[in-house]
């Protein structure tokens, strides 16, 4: 049974409606606090934004504010925004009447109409074109907007949750995202802390993912890590959260045929005979990958300190790059680093990284 001091909600589609909350659960420091400044914006209905990496359960976290607050018995309806093409999103967010455009064979209702009394969840929400930001903005000024093709003002009374894990703030300085919105959008901001931050909840999540994948399997003993694959687990840094630690544990699981799991697969798509069992675990990049540190340290003279952090960087993002094959987003993973904060770097050095 869990301490005071854990957190778990685990609810089913039955008893949240149509939406399955699903599962949080965590008792570090940095977990705990993050869910006290959730439950208390829950219950002011204002918009707020839900900040954090991929896969730190962004979604999890908008549905939990839907269900704390007072519309907890209205519609929590999603939109992922990077998901559909940017023509398209305005059509789905407000709807569209018979004749719009091509296609539009009779009136449909939009995401803002579906979510009518209760709360609407914008995920990446920077991937919306600047032209459906202006009516985004209408509505949470004013609660109405057209439908594509109409010019009759529709109301509705809907609670905005917004969440990406791209820089908001620098999106709005490149006038890629209207300040005026994101003014309106941020009465609260919440950050997700990535799983390599919440001390003492890798092994708790991954017990928890282990005993339910056993379950699924039809197993009645619940599985244990030895000492290694422990360590392992609390080694990794886990670019991918816990979304990456589900399917990394449910994978061991499913591959073990004894209760005490002994290997621990990082990465599916190395070859079965290149994999070593991790009896000391360190991120990819742990491991000297460039000659840059070892000129420093014999070199005679040292070179001025910008120039040095400059050559390392450099470095750095070119192995990346060329173990990646040149895929941006495994690249930033294999650094640590999130797509938007790699793409800063690269931009910095795009003339020096090309192939």
């Amino acid at each position: 049974m869990a301490d005071e001091t854990t957190y778990n909600e685990s609810t089913s589609s039955t008893d949240r409606g149509e939406h399955e909350l699903g599962e949080a659960l965590g008792q570090s420091e940095a977990f705990l606090e993050f869910q006290e400044r959730l439950s208390r914006a829950a219950k002011v209905d204002r918009p707020v934004l839900v900040l954090g990496e991929r896969g730190t359960g962004k979604e999890l976290a908008a549905a939990r504010l839907h269900y704390l607050s007072p519309r907890w018995q209205e519609p929590f309806v999603t939109l992922n925004c990077a998901a559909l093409a940017p023509g398209l999103i305005e059509s789905e967010l407000f709807g569209h009447e018979a004749g719009a455009f091509t296609g539009a064979l009779r009136r449909r209702t939009g995401r803002f109409e579906m979510a009518q009394g209760g709360t609407l969840f914008l995920d990446e929400m920077g991937a919306i074109p600047l032209e459906v930001q202006e009516k985004v903005l209408r509505v949470v000024e004013y609660g109405a907007f057209e439908r594509v093709g109409s010019s009759q003002a529709t109301r509705v009374d809907v609670r905005i949750v917004g969440a990406t894990n791209a820089d908001l703030v620098a999106l709005a300085a490149e006038e890629r995202f209207k300040p005026d919105l994101l003014d309106r959008l941020s009465f609260e901001v919440l950050f997700l802390p990535p799983l390599r931050e919440r001390a003492g909840d890798i092994l708790l999540l991954a017990s928890h993912f282990a005993a339910r994948m056993a379950h699924e399997l039809g197993r009645d003993e619940i599985p244990e890590f030895d000492g290694p694959v422990a360590a392992a687990l609390e080694a990794y840094p886990w670019p991918g959260n816990v979304r990456e630690l589900k399917n990394v544990v449910e994978r061991a699981v499913y591959r073990s045929d004894e209760r005490v799991i002994r290997e621990m697969v990082f990465d599916p798509f190395v070859p079965p005979y290149a994999v070593a069992r991790p009896e000391t675990p360190q991120p990819e990049m742990a491991q000297p990958v460039s000659p840059a540190t070892d000129s420093l340290a014999n070199a005679a003279v040292l070179p001025p300190f910008e120039e040095a952090v400059q050559e390392l960087e450099l470095s750095l993002l070119r192995t990346a790059l060329n173990r990646a094959r040149f895929n941006q987003r495994k690249a930033a993973e294999l650094l640590g680093l999130t797509y938007h904060q790699f793409r800063g770097h690269y931009r910095k050095y795009a003339g020096q990284l090309k192939r």
